[in-house]
């Protein structure tokens, strides 16, 4: 039942990095700029952001494993799009939107019924450790299997290779069963789904806007900082009125979930920062191909799935505060080991070193952190949680790469290069001095409202 679930994890994950190499080919091909491409990488990973709340909440009223087959059918189209795309505009459609909303449809389903189906805290840090690890696997290797692809074929039969690992995927999802049934007279709050939207999507493009007009910037983001503020008051007001609103605020109560999600944030805006910056440095400075930018990163690809895989029995000899801790000091380091190696070493090899410390780093804390938000709330509010989780980590996606990109589309020479890669040190520096807040031991999740209490 986990193969379909993982799968899915690691195709949204690999369609988040592998354009990263296909920047040059891209650009070339449909006659547009390297901003131009990271517009298009950021609207992909900002409509997952947006929309994931939105998903997750329609889980309970269509059913968890309905919303996953749509998801994929949606996105398996969008894929089929962008390979035939003829210019930029297509490929937005395809890839950015129509990939980004099947991708907030499917995404949500994989972390509650993982949820559901494994009710002890080893059991199902073994499951996460394997989704996680697909996730993982697939950002840091996207740039690998992508450049391959591209250099063999086209970019364009990367599309395709998404397409079949789509089908793939519905063909093995007829083993996967939902333990709960769908509720479809269940209340859908669409005026607070249309405003979280709406404050995430205008959060990113003010950052996006950074290297262009500072002013907009600062515009932007105020603007999608007052439509939140909006969007909390108006479920504060929807429950005071007995209807349910898109989030409980009792989520946003929790005091382990909300750090949990602040290091699960931090940690992809590290991965997708890193992902982004390194490729386009590689490509655009340096002047290395999709195949040759692809192979380096097979550092980065290593030490996740090493760590990642490992998940189950450092669940058992470990807290997972410590791991997430761990976690952000090898990346921070490995951050460090990056900079220092690469400053005038025209070697390749000099990133290796540095990324395989990220990977690691990565890996030792992404499964740990995923545990501590979705173990902190029971089984009737696992849709709202799933989807806020992975909305905060696809809004760290979309930071990591509209931060770096915007620094380096600005200024793309050794320096910039390295102060983009300092920025994701200080966000990681960010996720560790929250992680050590976290309590040692992960407290068990209380039972639904009118249930008695679990043994």
């Amino acid at each position: 039942m986990l193969a379909p679930l993982a799968l899915a994890q690691f195709i949204c994950s690999f369609a988040g990095s592998n354009m990263n190499v296909m920047i040059n080919d891209i650009s070339h091909d449909l006659d547009t700029t390297v901003q131009g491409v990271q517009v298009a990488i950021t609207v992909f990973l900002l409509v997952m952001a947006a929309l994931m709340i939105p998903g997750g909440k329609a889980t309970d009223r269509f059913g968890r494993k309905r919303c996953f087959l749509a998801g994929l059918a949606i996105y398996g189209v969008g894929a089929l799009l962008s390979a035939v795309s003829p210019g930029l505009g297509v490929l937005i459609l395809g890839n950015s939107i129509l990939e980004g909303v099947g991708t907030a449809l499917l995404i949500p389903p994989v972390y509650i019924l993982t949820t559901l189906l494994f009710t002890d805290l080893t059991s199902r840090a073994r499951a996460f450790g394997v989704i996680m690890a697909a996730g993982g696997v697939g950002a840091a290797a996207g740039p690998l299997i992508g450049g391959l692809i591209t250099s063999a074929i086209s970019w364009r039969a990367a599309f395709v290779f998404q397409a079949l690992v789509i089908a793939l995927i519905i063909t093995l999802s007829r083993t996967v069963t939902d333990p709960l049934p769908p509720e479809p007279d269940r209340h859908f709050d669409i005026p607070g789904a249309v405003l979280s939207a709406g404050g995430l999507i205008l959060i990113v493009m003010g950052i996006l806007a950074a290297d262009n007009n500072l002013w907009l910037t600062l515009g932007l983001i105020a603007a999608g900082a007052l439509v939140l503020a909006w969007f909390l008051h108006w479920i504060r007001r929807e429950e005071r009125a007995g209807i349910e609103p898109l989030l409980s605020t009792a989520l946003f109560r929790n005091r382990t979930s909300n750090l949990g999600l602040v290091t699960q944030n931090a940690q992809w805006l590290l991965l997708m920062g890193t992902s982004f910056t390194v490729a386009t440095y590689l490509q655009v400075v340096r002047g290395y191909d999709a195949i040759q930018t692809g192979v380096i990163f097979t550092a980065a690809t290593l030490g996740v799935l090493t760590s990642s895989l490992a998940a189950e029995r450092l669940a058992k000899r470990l807290p997972q505060r410590t791991l997430i801790i761990t976690g952000f000091v090898l990346a921070i380091a490995g951050i460090g080991v990056l900079i220092g190696l690469v400053a005038g070493n025209p070697s390749a090899w000099a990133f290796a070193p540095g990324l395989l410390l990220i990977g690691l780093g990565l890996g030792v804390m992404l499964t740990p952190s995923v545990n501590v938000v979705q173990s902190a709330f029971p089984e009737d509010q696992q849709g709202e949680i799933s989807g806020l989780s992975r909305s905060i980590s696809n809004l760290g996606s979309s930071f990591g790469t509209a931060v770096a990109g915007t620094i380096l589309v600005a200024n793309l020479t050794q320096h910039a290069y390295a102060a983009a890669m300092a920025t994701l040190a200080l966000a990681a520096l960010i996720g560790l001095a929250t992680a050590t807040r976290l309590p040692r031991t992960t407290p068990a999740a209380p039972a639904p409202s009118g249930a008695p209490p679990r043994p």
